[in-house]
């Protein structure tokens, strides 16, 4: 048993759910902040399924149309489906009941989640398609992770949203657009030679390794303002200003490496430095949300 839910987790790359998870989290904290910064169990598990649902989806999704290119590709032809570990059945099997599950958990949060699921699930799997036809596949999948703190919001609030919060979202959706934009250029380097030569794009392809790289940094720094901005905009202080410059020391340690290393210096770049950037966002949005009106588990 364990076995298996180990190779449907490395199917799916369970562990990345890092990357979403804690700024849809910071975003529930921040919705709920009316209710001391906790919405109640009920919605946190819901919330979580929601994530966890959508997030396979799209992985299995992207293993299943990618399938080829990976069996081509020295770099994935490893990976589950080339080798024969899980068939195409269950995959798609897999890639299904996570839509339902997504679905049936925005029926439960309320009606504007319920509605806005079908949407949802059409983005977070286009973006494996984005690769084929536009150089900006890299934009698809970022504005697919910015669901993830829009969905939470939304998930505590409903319709009941003020114009105010409609700007903290678009400036934290915004900042996670651009944030996946630079890591995922980042992560495209690996690919190149081959996305090159198998008629697959991307700004690594269509700009050089250089020209993206620097369209990373930029990305990123424009990124690290608009994260500042949100925090101004949520009247976060002390907490929230130390987590930011980690953050950004976490993104300029990203870069040089990026640049300074090899390749296979690429996945601590990708991985890890990028799961620190959500739990130390995760966690300074918590300790702010904690010291500005206390916190009260419902």
């Amino acid at each position: 048993m364990i076995s298996t839910i180990q190779k449907w987790g490395s199917f799916v790359r369970f562990s990345h759910t890092v990357f979403a998870l804690p700024f849809a989290l910071a975003a529930m904290l921040v919705a709920a902040r009316d209710h001391r910064g906790w919405p109640g169990w009920k919605i946190f598990g819901l919330i979580l399924a929601a994530m966890v649902c959508a997030r396979t989806c799209a992985m299995a999704f992207n293993r299943i149309v990618d399938r080829k290119f990976d069996a081509l590709n020295p770099r994935t032809k490893n990976r589950h489906l080339p080798r024969g570990q899980i068939s195409l059945a269950s995959a798609l099997a897999i890639c299904v009941l996570s839509a339902a599950g997504l679905i049936a958990a925005s029926y439960f949060l309320n009606p504007l989640c319920f509605y806005l699921s079908p949407v949802a699930l059409v983005m977070v799997c286009f973006y494996s398609l984005t690769k084929r036809f536009t150089d900006y596949t890299h934009v698809f999948l970022g504005l697919a992770l910015a669901l993830a703190p829009i969905g939470a919001w939304l998930a505590v609030k409903g319709a009941n949203v003020s114009f105010w919060e409609i700007l903290q979202m678009t400036l934290l959706a915004s900042a996670v657009v651009l944030w996946l934009v630079g890591f995922d250029i980042i992560y495209a380097l690996q690919d190149y030679e081959f996305d090159k030569s198998h008629g697959l794009r991307s700004l690594v392809v269509a700009w050089g390794p250089q020209n993206a790289l620097a369209a990373a940094f930029l990305a990123h720094m424009i990124m690290c303002g608009l994260l500042l901005g949100f925090g101004l905009l949520c009247r976060f202080r002390i907490a929230y200003l130390i987590g930011w410059l980690i953050i950004l020391g976490c993104l300029a340690l990203e870069h040089w490496i990026a640049r300074r290393r090899s390749l296979n210096w690429i996945n601590v770049a990708f991985f890890r430095l990028n799961a620190l950037v959500g739990v130390v966002f995760l966690a300074v949005v918590a300790a702010e949300v904690i010291f500005q009106g206390g916190f009260k588990l419902r």
